[in-house]
């Protein structure tokens, strides 16, 4: 069994719970990479996975209530330092639009999201939807990780629990 963690981010939050998250996994005995969507789309042939992935796992920051698109991302640049965030290229929304996978890969989901004000909405959520629709299966439940804002990193204890729910999902997966 080998990993494959998909990650989007924008000020680097996402990114450091996709990071966690593939720790976790690898305390499990699961063979993981962690790599940034646009760097994984830019070496793709066609949108297939590579042939040893048996789970994918995709992850990407709420905006606007569900996934990233080019208008978001474009916003986040705005108030990014430098004008640059690290997910530049392409988002998971576009990504998953152009994958091919095999039947029935197990999945599993996170985003993450502001904690206050509570919205509506999840990338999770959305990218689960999007990927059971092209025959994916969900082995756990979509799940969000919290940030204090934007650009203002996360919630204390937040990369325990992505490290945490990575060895979850490398125990059931195995």
């Amino acid at each position: 069994m080998t990993a494959l963690v998909v990650y989007e981010s924008m000020f680097g939050s996402t990114r450091a719970v996709a990071e966690a998250v593939g720790a976790g996994l690898v305390d499990a005995d699961v063979p993981t990479r962690v790599v940034e969507v646009g760097d994984l789309a830019a070496e793709q042939a066609g949108g297939g996975l590579p042939e040893d992935v048996t789970l994918l796992v995709v992850g990407g920051p709420t905006h606007a209530f569900s996934m990233s698109r080019d208008t978001t991302r474009a916003d986040a640049a705005k108030e990014a330092p430098g004008g640059h965030v690290i997910s530049d290229r392409t988002g998971v929304r576009e990504w998953i639009d152009h994958l091919r996978i095999p039947g029935r890969l197990p999945v599993a989901t996170f985003d993450t999201k502001v904690a206050k004000p509570a919205l509506p909405g999840s990338a999770a959520r959305a990218a689960a939807k999007r990927l059971r629709a092209i025959g994916a299966h969900e082995v756990l439940p979509p799940h969000s990780f919290k940030v204090h804002g934007k650009a203002d990193g996360l919630l204390d204890g937040e990369l325990d629990a992505a490290r945490a729910w990575g060895r979850d999902l490398g125990a059931l997966s195995r």
